[in-house]
C-alpha cells in the first residue's frame, strides 16, 4: 500500500527510549542537546513582534510565486547589512522552511536516482529530504586538524555521472567550520568542471563567534548557486516558518533555473501573506536576538574550556561558528551506548556523535545555547563521569 521511499525504520531506538524512560520517570535531565532558541530563557520584544500581525492587508490574497515583492526586498535587505552587496529580489525564493527549500532545488536539478553530495558529518536532515525526492546522497568528509576542512581528493572521488549539485553547511552544524579561502575558489572550480549546483545551508552565518563576518555564497557569481536560509535561526524564530533560497551564478543557467524554480513555487505557494508582510520586523529582530545568543555561546564555550583544563581525557574540537560544540572522548564503548549511561546514571543529555555521522565512535555533541547554568552543570557532571 505505501511507496518504497517511506519505508524507513520507525522502531524506536535504544538511545529515543532511554530519554522517554527518564522522563516518564519524572527524571529532570540536564538537556544539553536543546535546538530551539524559544526555549532557552531569550528575551523577545513580544510588543513589537506581535505589532507585526495588525495590518488589516493580512486579509487579502495576492499570491505571487515567488513571495510578496516586500518580504523579498526585505530578505535583500539582509544580505546588504551584511555583506554590503545588492542582490536581485527576482533571485529571491520564498519558502516556508529551509527543507522545503531543498526540496525545491532537488526537484529542480535532479532525475529519480541522480546524486547530491552531502558533507560527513553533518546534520541527519537530507537522508529523509532525499528520500522523500527520490535522490540518492553520497557523501564527502571533513577532515579535521587543529580545524575543519573539506576533502577535495575524495569529494573527486565522490562525483559520478549522475552527481547534480554539491551541499555545505556554511558553518556546518555540528562542526561549525565555514567553508574559507582556498576552498571557496576549489569549490567553484569543481563544480564548473562537472557542471555542478552549489547547495548552501546558511542558517548559522551570523553566529561566527570570533565576531567577523563571513563571506556568503549568495553572492557567488562563479557557479550556479543556491543559498538557503531564515528567520529560524537568524532571529531565533523557529515557529514563523518564514526561509528562503537565493540562486546566483552565470546569467543564461541563473534565468533558466528561476524560470523553473517559478513554476515549482507557483504549483505550491505555500507561504502565507500574514508573516510576508511581517518579514521586515522578523528580520529586524535578529540585530536584538544575535548578541543575546552570542553572548550565550561564549560564554557556554569558556565555561566548557574551563572544566576541559582541570583533566586531560576529554578535549574540544575547534569551532568557528555554529550553535553546537564537539567533543573528543575516550572510546570504551559506542557514542549511543555512551549517551544512554550519561542519561541513566548521571541524568545529562548529549547527543552521540553517530546522530551527526560521525565516521567513528569517541564524539559527543552539546549545544552552545544552553542556559548558562543548566550547561554548566551538565558539563561538569559530564567530565566527573568521564573522568572516573
Amino acid at each position: 500500500m505505501f511507496a518504497h521511499r517511506t519505508h524507513w525504520k520507525l522502531e524506536q531506538n535504544a538511545f529515543s527510549k532511554a530519554i522517554q524512560d527518564a522522563r516518564a520517570a519524572g527524571v529532570a535531565l540536564l538537556d544539553l542537546t536543546v535546538s530551539n532558541p524559544t526555549e532557552v530563557g531569550l528575551a523577545y520584544d513580544t510588543d513589537i513582534l506581535m505589532s507585526a500581525f495588525t495590518s488589516a492587508d493580512m486579509l487579502a490574497y495576492d499570491p505571487q510565486s515567488k513571495g510578496m515583492l516586500s518580504a523579498r526586498k526585505a530578505v535583500a535587505n539582509y544580505y546588504r547589512d551584511h555583506d554590503l552587496y545588492d542582490l536581485d529580489p527576482e533571485h529571491i525564493l520564498l519558502t516556508t522552511s529551509t527543507s522545503e527549500a531543498y526540496s525545491f532545488l532537488f526537484r529542480l536539478l535532479c532525475n529519480a536516482d541522480d546524486e547530491i553530495l552531502v558533507p560527513k558529518p553533518s546534520y541527519p536532515l537530507f537522508e529523509y529530504l532525499a528520500d522523500l525526492q527520490d535522490v540518492r546522497l553520497c557523501s564527502y568528509p571533513l577532515l579535521y586538524d587543529h580545524g575543519w576542512e573539506i576533502d577535495f581528493p575524495s569529494l573527486y572521488k565522490a562525483v559520478s555521472h549522475r552527481t547534480k549539485a554539491v551541499v555545505v553547511v556554511h558553518p556546518n552544524n555540528p562542526t561549525g567550520s565555514y567553508v574559507k579561502g582556498a576552498g571557496f575558489s576549489s569549490l567553484n572550480d569543481f563544480c564548473r568542471e562537472y557542471e555542478l549546483a552549489i547547495i548552501s545551508d546558511e542558517v548559522f552565518l551570523d553566529y561566527a563567534l570570533d565576531g567577523a563576518p563571513r563571506g556568503t555564497f549568495a553572492t557567488n557569481k562563479d557557479a550556479l548557486s543556491f543559498t538557503l536560509s531564515g528567520v529560524s535561526k537568524i532571529s531565533g524564530l523557529p515557529q514563523m516558518k518564514f526561509a528562503w533560497l537565493v540562486a546566483n551564478g552565470p546569467d543564461r543557467i541563473l534565468d533558466e533555473a528561476m524560470s523553473r524554480l517559478d513554476v515549482i513555487a507557483d504549483t505550491y505557494l505555500s507561504m502565507n501573506t500574514p508573516i510576508q508582510l511581517a518579514a521586515p520586523v522578523l528580520l529586524q529582530e535578529r540585530k536584538r536576538i544575535q548578541p543575546l545568543l552570542l553572548d550565550r555561546l561564549r560564554e557556554n564555550l569558556q565555561a566548557l574550556d574551563r572544566a576541559l583544563a582541570h583533566q586531560k581525557l576529554c578535549h574540544r574540537l575547534e569551532v568557528e561558528g555554529g550553535w553546537y560544540a564537539v567533543l573528543r572522548v575516550p572510546v570504551t564503548q559506542t557514542d549511543e551506548e555512551l549517551a544512554i549511561d550519561l542519561i541513566r546514571k548521571i541524568e545529562v543529555l548529549v547527543h552521540p556523535g553517530h546522530f551527526f555521522d560521525f565516521a567513528r565512535d569517541g564524539y559527543l555533541v552539546l549545544s552552545l545555547i544552553t542556559p548558562n547554568d543548566i550547561f554548566q552543570a551538565g558539563v561538569d557532571r559530564l567530565l566527573g563521569m568521564l573522568g572516573s
